[in-house]
């Protein structure tokens, strides 16, 4: 194994790869096999009794999910195949499947080089693969399938093969095909060698595999796959094309170049059957990672936009470029405080040196430089592009924010996160705890970009914001046991937003005489409805400087704050563009201030003539039942406001997809286990936002009205 402290490990062979995947479909499990294997843990690690490497805090632990993306560092040295003998470094990011910690899975797949998604056999394709295979489409991450749970009773790979196709619309081929399926899974044909592999059974940690001669019986299939897989690869090789054509046997060896070049450009996703918690297929799909998957050289170039200047620039992928990462993750660590992890696309980072916060002009001193293996670390002098680190000691640095050379600085692409759907207000029980509430919810906030925090004024409380109950739930018990505050948490409320449906105008006009300068601002605007999900747009339309310009910034401050917190029942509105049209001005009296509170009363006045309504957020539900309770769950999801959009039978199970407002569904899953004697499991995402319909949203609008008078 490399020595640790022989740092400059060759580009072309350093793997940044990340396992993503539907919850439960076995990621957390692979990359323990793949620890393993590669000689990083010493013992399988086991979900179920909490002994796993990458799941280290105690909630994943309890709850047997992962919650925070896990960055490790493992090797590994192919047997046969272009890489024979040559230890590459794998970089493995371990990402949740929880809907609720999308953001992890999402800033993970902004700096991996390639992906390894993850299927059960059995289920095949569900609605958080898909989330998550577009996710890695928008970074155009290259991926590999490793068909998982290949033992499990109803385990089918070909079929879960057919749904890669038509559900993910993936150029999906399969690598390797299964020998055997449920009980019966031995082992893996390789398509490309014509080789069979077949793990030994009295070896309980699956480390002995051998090769055996292919059974009769599968040689067709082998074939039939075989020339599919072939024909694909030769297609996209002008070379290996002709002497396809001609009918020459073609070159394994070439065939697999060809091949990593169509998975690297994602021309082809090879797909991989095996079984991680039996131990079976696993050593093959490292060796494709290394053989198929890019390191950081294939992708030559990084683009970025150059701070100064505002142009677009490009930086080669190289330790002599000047030095460029990005920062995609935070973490609060109990031992050294916070945790910056940083992908290094280019250059060196040295500890002790000064580098650039390009995203936002500022400047960082950097730390110590730790290599991360899940919770343990080891500490390091040098970094280098193409590596993935923790870096202790920056300041301001946040989710998204590109470092760099002090002298060439350069922001690359950022990051972006869904709004947060569900929101509980809290408060501390003590004194003590009040000043710790803020610092706790602070640091997990600088963590957790879905996360968000406010005051409200009028009831004195904290309102904080989230992805789904789960994930408020998981943050609540991380601040009892992380930072020791304890808090009374109200139920969660669903994370209403008003709007309008029409153009309607207002004005504004704030005037206070008091002994020396009085107050002046006056304004009038206009408000028009934008597109669900187009945002907030502001303008100015003065002519002849009816306002000076410096107060206009002024007037929008005063537009934002209302916005904020509402004009119908309290909640931020959106969608709306804001025009400031007219106005007036004194010469001694106008002041920034006045501006901003005319601004304000203006956007009051005229939001409330521009038919105001609540949206709501709509859930893409998916429930997997028994077939017998069916009608009963179809009838409950109705009675919610569901609407049901498709029913499909797989295997045993009935699989209904609906959308439905998330503020009928607080407790389904105990509802659902009720109605399907608990045999029914329900997975839940959030689609859009949608208009509540009039009779509700009046309800909505006196119970926060009536609220308010209390206080």
């Amino acid at each position: 194994m490399a020595d640790a402290k022989d740092r400059s490990y060759p580009l072309d062979r350093i793997r940044n790869i990340g396992i993503i995947a539907h919850i439960d479909a076995g990621k957390t499990t692979t990359t323990e096999r793949i620890l393993y294997y590669t000689g990083k843990s010493y013992k399988l690690g086991n979900i179920d009794e909490g002994t796993t490497v990458t799941d280290w805090m105690a909630q994943e632990k309890e709850r047997g999910i992962t919650i925070v993306s896990a960055a490790v560092t493992a090797f590994w040295t192919p047997k046969d195949g272009p890489h024979k003998d040559i230890e590459a470094r794998i970089n493995i990011i371990d990402t949740p499947g929880h809907v609720d910690f999308t953001a992890e899975v999402e800033r993970s797949l902004r700096v991996l080089d390639g992906g390894v998604t993850v299927l059960d056999a059995e289920e095949g394709v569900q609605s958080q693969s898909e989330t998550v295979w577009r996710q890695a489409d928008k970074y155009k991450v290259p991926r590999i399938c490793f068909v998982n749970k290949m033992d499990k009773l109803g385990a089918d790979y070909f079929a879960t093969l057919e749904s890669i196709r038509n559900k993910l619309g993936a150029p999906a081929y399969p690598y390797n095909i299964p020998l055997g399926k449920e009980n019966d899974f031995k082992g893996v044909i390789d398509l490309l060698t014509r080789k069979a592999y077949v793990w030994d059974e009295t070896d309980k940690t699956g480390m002995k595999y051998s090769e055996v001669p292919i059974p009769e019986g599968a040689k067709a299939d082998m074939e039939k796959y075989r020339h599919e897989l072939v024909e694909k690869i030769a297609e996209a090789d002008d070379v290996l094309l002709e002497k396809y054509l001609a009918g020459e046997e073609l070159d394994v060896n070439d065939l697999k170049a060809a091949l990593r070049k169509s998975v690297i450009e994602y021309k082809i996703v090879p797909v991989m059957a095996g079984s991680s918690l039996r131990n079976k297929g696993v050593q093959p799909l490292l060796d494709a990672v290394v053989d198929y998957l890019p390191s950081p050289m294939d992708k030559a170039e990084i683009e970025g936009t150059n701070p100064k200047s505002g142009e677009k620039e490009v930086r080669k992928q190289t330790v002599e470029a000047p030095f460029a990462g990005l920062a995609f993750k935070i973490q609060v660590d109990p031992h050294v405080g916070k945790l910056t992890y940083v992908r290094i696309y280019s250059g060196t980072l040295k500890s002790g040196s000064a580098v650039a916060n390009s995203s936002k002009h500022d400047s960082e001193r950097i730390g110590r430089l730790l290599l991360m293996h899940a919770d343990k670390r080891e500490e390091i002098q040098e970094a280098y592009a193409g590596e993935i680190i923790a870096v202790v000691g920056l300041k301001n640095t946040g989710t998204g924010d590109t470092l760099s050379d002090p002298q060439a600085p350069i922001v690359l692409e950022s990051i972006s996160f869904p709004e947060p759907v569900i929101s509980l207000a809290i408060e501390p029980q003590t004194k003590a705890d009040q000043e710790k509430l803020g610092y706790a919810l602070g640091r997990l906030s600088e963590e957790d970009p879905t996360f968000r925090i406010k005051g409200d004024p009028e009831t004195g409380q904290t309102i904080i914001s989230g992805m789904g109950e789960l994930h408020l739930e998981i943050l609540v018990d991380r601040m009892k046991r992380e930072f020791q505050v304890s808090a009374n948490v109200g139920s969660p409320q669903v994370a209403y937003r008003e709007t309008i449906k029409q153009i309607a105008e207002g004005e504004g006009k704030y005037i206070r005489q008091t002994g020396g300068h009085g107050q002046y601002g006056h304004c009038l605007l206009r408000v028009e409805p934008l597109g669900r999900g187009e945002g907030f747009q502001y303008v100015s339309e003065i002519k002849g400087g009816r306002i000076p310009q410096e107060f206009i910034p002024s007037i929008e401050k005063g537009v934002k704050e209302k916005m904020e917190i509402g004009v119908l029942a309290g909640y931020p509105m959106v969608d709306m563009k804001v025009a400031v049209y007219d106005g007036s001005y004194h010469d001694v009296d106008s002041s920034d201030i006045a501006f901003k509170i005319a601004g304000s009363m203006a956007f009051e006045a005229a939001a409330k003539k521009a038919n105001m309504i609540l949206l709501e957020p709509i859930m893409n539900i998916e429930v997997t039942i028994p077939e017998e309770f069916m009608g009963d769950v179809i009838g409950d999801l109705s009675s919610k406001r569901a609407q049901i959009l498709d029913s499909s039978h797989h295997g045993n199970a009935v699989i209904v997809k609906a959308l439905v407002p998330l503020s009928e569904m607080s407790g389904y899953v105990t509802t659902l286990r009720s109605i399907t004697q608990g045999r029914g499991s329900a997975y839940m995402e959030p689609s859009h936002y949608e208009e509540v319909p009039g009779n509700i949203a009046d309800k909505i609008v006196a119970k926060t009205k009536g609220e308010t008078k209390e206080s």
